[in-house]
């Protein structure tokens, strides 16, 4: 399967080293220019194979989107949406606006709750990643954590 990403999660993956969680799901994952180098300027990430730069070519909808969101997630949605692919986004704006607009979306609640379901990640190494990935200072609610075991 292939997807397009907004830059937050790879990042909070790059953080703690787990790119295999979404290698595990997705063969490929698309990134626009602003998100890769939105990457890039966070740290000295080196992003594995999988993750590959897409261009995308400038629009009306692309510079309208600009106004209410960061590049990064603009580009990230419109990219999704050019090529009917779903979007992993955790911004709750980007996330509404992405949704609103059609395209399946994604977080990182849903990468990690799709990686227990597969039997990929156990319930116990998926609470210590959340615990360290809100101890990084990523913002997610306890209700939001207990919700997704809950779906189990």
């Amino acid at each position: 399967m292939i997807v397009v990403s907004d830059s937050t999660t790879l990042i909070i993956l790059a953080n703690q080293q787990r790119f295999d969680l979404l290698h595990k799901l997705f063969a490929v994952v698309y990134v626009p220019s602003a998100v890769w180098d939105e990457i890039q300027v966070k740290g000295d990430v080196q992003l594995p194979a999988f993750i590959q730069r897409h261009a995308l070519a400038e629009s009306d909808d692309l510079t309208a989107l600009g106004y209410l969101l960061d590049q990064g997630e603009s580009e990230a949605i419109m990219l999704a949406k050019t090529l009917n692919l779903p979007l992993i986004i955790d911004e709750k704006k980007g996330r509404k606006i992405a949704s609103q607009m059609g395209i399946r979306i994604v977080g990182l609640l849903g990468i990690i709750y799709l990686n227990i379901k597969h039997e990929y990640l156990g319930q116990d190494e998926a609470l210590a990643f959340l615990t360290a990935v809100r101890n990084d200072g990523f913002r997610i609610s306890q209700a939001l954590i207990d919700g997704m075991f809950s779906a189990l």
